[in-house]
């Protein structure tokens, strides 16, 4: 009898099969998902970096434009006239003059030297339109100077002591005629003159400027016990001539002067030759410097011949 043998067959899966089966088609899913997934954060993270960056551009953009303000001499000059009734001031420039006087501190090819003289309500406006340049004003009152320079620490301003009035102009010119080749010459120092119109109590290095554009303005001349301005345009004709530096030539502007004083000084001292145009109450000359030996303010000119007083084509 034979005995019944049970044999167990053991089945092994094949490592061959295994590796070419199963394990083929999971792998391509698995980078495919790894990429996807991949690429998803590469893109959100760009998304949002960008996202970040743009308002941030903007926000320095902004940042840039608050922290650069307007130049304080401009801000201080649009603050004034915005807060100031223009209609209740008195003796204020008209339109047409304001621009006559713009135009010329515009047309400067190098920051204007801007000697004023008076303290007016166009005042700021004058700094501030000569903003690159130097400015400097001066006046009758030392009260006014100092609470111009207390609330605009920026700005240049000297008081002066005129002791002349409007009542002593004939005798005044005569005095200057007398001394023409003495203490009253076109051409000098005025800080070491004695002449009775020429202004020499200025700090000191007020005469060694070259000044391209000088207003009249000031001092008080309404009246025949003020001052007058004599001895502002008879400075400001010695300052011109006696001008040092490569621009020979000063343009001076009178102010008022239709009336007797600022009329008869200008034709006095600034010349008739020179006067290029006059926009209702202001006169333009344009005056150039003078040889050290020449001893009179004007030639031989007569007023009959002039040309049209409307226009000026110079520049400073």
């Amino acid at each position: 009898m034979k005995a019944n043998s049970a044999k167990l067959i053991v089945f092994h899966p094949s490592l061959h099969k295994q590796g070419s089966g199963t394990g083929i088609t999971a792998s391509p899913r698995i980078w495919f998902l790894v990429f996807l997934s991949f690429f998803t954060f590469a893109f959100a993270l760009t998304f949002f970096t960008a996202k970040e960056t743009l308002p941030s551009s903007k926000t320095s953009s902004v940042t840039s434009a608050v922290n650069s303000p307007l130049p304080a001499a401009v801000f201080d000059a649009l603050l004034h006239y915005a807060s100031v009734n223009s209609s209740t001031v008195s003796s204020r420039m008209s339109p047409v003059e304001l621009n006559t006087i713009a135009d010329v501190l515009r047309r400067c090819k190098k920051p204007c030297n801007f000697l004023v003289f008076g303290l007016t309500h166009e005042t700021l406006l004058w700094h501030s339109l000569n903003h690159n340049g130097r400015t400097v004003f001066v006046d009758e009152s030392a009260y006014l100077v100092s609470k111009l320079e207390e609330k605009h620490p920026g700005i240049e301003a000297y008081d002066v002591q005129f002791t002349t009035k409007v009542s002593e102009l004939h005798d005044l010119l005569d005095y200057t005629k007398d001394q023409l080749k003495g203490e009253c010459r076109p051409v000098q120092n005025l800080l070491f003159s004695d002449c009775k119109l020429g202004i020499n109590d200025l700090p000191n290095h007020i005469y060694d400027v070259a000044w391209d554009v000088i207003l009249i303005d000031g001092p008080r001349g309404f009246s025949s016990s003020a001052p007058g301005r004599m001895t502002a345009i008879y400075t400001a004709g010695v300052l011109a001539r006696s001008k040092k530096g490569s621009v020979s030539k000063t343009h001076v502007f009178v102010h008022e002067i239709d009336r007797e004083v600022e009329r008869i000084c200008s034709e006095e001292f600034l010349c008739g030759e020179n006067l290029v145009e006059t926009k209702e109450l202001l006169g333009h000359f344009i005056v150039d410097k003078m040889e050290a030996n020449r001893f009179e303010f004007c030639s031989n000119f007569d007023p009959s011949s002039s040309p049209s007083k409307s226009s000026s084509s110079s520049s400073v």
